[in-house]
């Protein structure tokens, strides 16, 4: 499926209509069983011929970070909060789309021309932003965004230098456009399964239903992660490079990798040629950790594509690594 396609489409945390949309009319003829369970996941099986084989399932989150709507003031303006953890100086002046319709709006903030001496010191917060919407008074705005509606940054696809991209929600979109590539490639003997699931970003809610339920042998995860290798940042802080291939985690706040598991991945990597390296810092955490502790557990490793200015409107990162991730996920199924 075509990324920028994928990246576009609307998808916060609680509102992942538009994408699963995509989703499912890219996977109904991959697949022998596709559902919608009551979490709102995307549940793409086929039925393996060989029950010798273990159960494997692949997950990647569609939902994106974004914003909702809390409040109208008397001018017309949106207060708002963040869905998912969005720092709150990545934002200022930058274009959102909000609600079904994609109204366009703008966060802002007070000028520095009228902020004191004691503003320009005061760490920002969202208490401190609004959304501009153009709206000339708060019945207008509560009539074209009411509460709880929910709006993402404004961001086009684009390819630029060397196999770079920057867009909106490459963390996890992806993770989705490679779960599709397994389906397209994959003659796996076993019993194979890739979920497209919701609400990562607010606590892996999706996924903990879905683990529940499909109870794999082995889950392995595919995601977008922090990149922070700019500027003077020592190398044990730099957690991954893009460019340098798909990133393997052996541990991050949500889960430890099995043992066998990452280095079977890391041996998979290295015999198929394809370009690899270890995640070097325990940051963040992902759906792993609800497979591993959900009903009987599941063997879990991640796969993450390194993202430069992740949870921000403009993530960046390189084609190279996406198709590494794909590259090594196929290459690992092979190997069962």
């Amino acid at each position: 499926m075509d990324l920028k396609a994928l990246t576009e489409a609307f998808g916060p945390s609680g509102s992942e209509n538009e994408v699963r949309k995509l989703l499912k009319e890219a996977a109904s003829k991959l697949c022998d069983d596709i559902t919608i369970d009551r979490c709102g996941n995307l549940v793409c099986r086929r039925q393996g011929s060989d029950h010798s084989k273990p159960s494997v399932t692949f997950a990647a989150h569609m939902d994106e970070i974004g914003f909702i709507v809390t409040g109208h003031t008397e001018d017309g303006l949106l207060r708002f909060r963040p869905i998912g953890g969005v720092d709150p100086r990545v934002v200022v002046s930058k274009w959102v789309l909000i609600g079904p319709e994609k109204i366009k709006g703008i966060i802002g903030a007070m000028a520095i021309h009228l902020q004191t001496k004691a503003d320009r010191e005061r760490v920002l917060g969202y208490d401190n932003l609004y959304i501009d919407i153009g709206a000339a008074d708060s019945k207008e705005a509560e009539k074209l965004c009411p509460l709880g509606t929910y709006a993402v940054f404004d961001t086009e696809y684009t390819e630029f230098g060397d196999g770079f991209i920057a867009a909106r929600g490459l963390d996890d979109r992806v993770g989705c456009k490679n779960l599709l590539e397994i389906l397209k490639t994959s003659d796996y003997e076993g019993d194979l399964c890739c979920v497209f699931v919701t609400q990562e970003e607010v606590g892996l809610r999706g996924s903990t239903g879905a683990a529940f339920h499909l109870q794999p042998d082995i889950a392995i995860i595919l995601e977008g992660t922090a990149a922070n290798d700019l500027g003077d940042t020592p190398l044990r802080y730099q957690v991954c490079v893009p460019g340098e291939g798909v990133a393997i985690s052996f541990m991050d706040h949500a889960s430890i990798a099995d043992k066998d598991l990452f280095n079977q991945m890391k041996d998979v990597a290295v015999a198929r040629g394809i370009p690899h390296q270890i995640k070097r810092a325990i940051t963040g955490g992902n759906d792993a950790g609800s497979f591993q502790t959900s009903g009987k557990g599941a063997r879990t490793c991640v796969l993450s594509v390194p993202c430069r200015y992740i949870h921000s409107g403009n993530n960046v990162a390189k084609l190279s690594d996406i198709k590494a991730q794909a590259d090594l996920a196929l290459a690992f199924l092979n190997s069962l």
